[in-house]
């Protein structure tokens, strides 16, 4: 968990529909998100790149984004997500709120 003072990121709702929602987060140098458990599957385009830290029961990780690489999650990822940049980090985060997915993670 980030540590109280910590700043936070910022969520920018661009779509909202029944289909999808896009969010565009903005995180200055070390804010977080706050612990989060994802209900859709989504997909991240990392606007510009840098290292994030994810924090989840399980300990803490990093992943490297790379400008324009997406990656995709399936629903039901807990965590907290800080940026471990000395700059602002920004990525677009795509919720399918539609996508029918297989207890085995496959689209149907």
């Amino acid at each position: 968990m980030p540590e109280p003072s910590a700043p936070r990121a910022v969520p920018t709702v661009q779509v909202d529909n029944d289909a999808v929602r896009v969010t565009e987060w903005r995180f200055a140098a070390g804010a977080a998100t706050g612990h989060h458990r994802h209900e859709y599957a989504y997909v991240v385009v990392p606007m510009s790149t840098g290292r994030l830290a994810i924090e989840t029961k399980d300990g803490v990780t990093t992943s490297e984004l790379v400008t324009g690489q997406a990656y995709f999650r399936l629903a039901g990822a807990e965590h907290d997500v800080r940026n471990a940049n000395p700059h602002e980090l920004v990525f677009v985060e795509i919720e399918l709120k539609s996508l029918p997915l297989t207890p085995h993670g496959g689209a149907r």
